[in-house]
């Protein structure tokens, strides 16, 4: 069968002219015409756009997808592997720049009113992921401790940023040690540490009681994000969230609601 250049156009999504191009460049000439001149292409001319289409796809230019159909045995599968290498490259630049663009809207979903350069120096690997800050800003933007807490952290400097998360890895230093001592969950040691976690909320972002406690180590275990906040992913260690969460608990057990001031 025959097909105009309107047909193929419609078959393929493309547009004429992108025909018209294709012919003009050598690329895919039709291979008859009707009594009037007008293009008519066959079944192995669209065979042949199938595969031109699936190379420019891949970000082929006109002339190397010339140059595979000429000779495709020969020629496809070393382009497809220079192919498959500048797409991983490419990827990863993307990728790169995706991190630079969240990096820059996340000083907006978290409030920490510093410079990339400032928070790259205080904050290290502690980072807020775009994701989890959104959606917390979404689930608690009208409840009024979120909004103290984003309230307080907007008004910290360099430098009590700087104290809290000094502070954050001596803490981190003392809770991984006891982990790694085996000390109990539900230990004195273990609790300790977690009541300094609770008391660290409270003295920089909000007031913690207990039950607030609680439910913030049940996300430890429950988001792998959350954790990465109290504990960066290079210092975590398999069980180390459940440790904290059971301390957490434990604690809340052993004190009463008056403490929690």
């Amino acid at each position: 069968m025959s097909y105009s250049v309107g047909q193929v156009s419609g078959f393929a999504g493309i547009t004429v002219r992108t025909l018209h191009h294709y012919d003009k460049a050598g690329l895919l000439s039709p291979s008859d015409r009707s009594p009037a001149g007008y293009r008519l292409y066959s079944d192995a001319d669209l065979s042949r756009l199938q595969q031109i289409l699936f190379y420019r796809e891949l970000g082929f230019p006109l002339d190397e997808i010339a140059t595979i159909l000429a000779d495709p045995q020969a020629n496809a599968l070393d382009h497809l592997r220079a192919r498959h290498r500048l797409l991983n490259d490419q990827i990863s630049k993307l990728q790169r720049l995706v991190e630079v663009a969240e990096q820059a809207m996340e000083v907006q979903q978290t409030g920490v009113e510093l410079s990339p350069e400032e928070r790259f120096e205080v904050f290290g690997e502690v980072t807020f992921d775009l994701t989890y800050a959104t959606q917390a800003h979404l689930k608690w933007q009208h409840h009024e401790n979120y909004q103290r807490s984003m309230a307080r952290a907007a008004g910290h400097s360099k430098e009590d940023w700087a104290q809290i998360m000094a502070e954050a890895a001596d803490w981190r230093l003392r809770l991984t040690a006891a982990f790694d001592a085996g000390e109990p969950a539900d230990g004195e040691r273990a609790m300790d540490l977690a009541e300094e976690h609770r008391q660290h909320i409270a003295r920089w972002f909000t007031p913690c009681p207990t039950d607030v406690h609680g439910r913030i180590a049940d996300g430890f275990v429950t988001d792998p994000r959350a954790f990465a906040l109290a504990v960066p992913p290079t210092e975590q260690r398999p069980g180390l969230a459940p440790y904290l969460r059971t301390a957490v608990h434990a604690n809340a057990v052993r004190r009463s609601p008056a403490d929690d001031a």
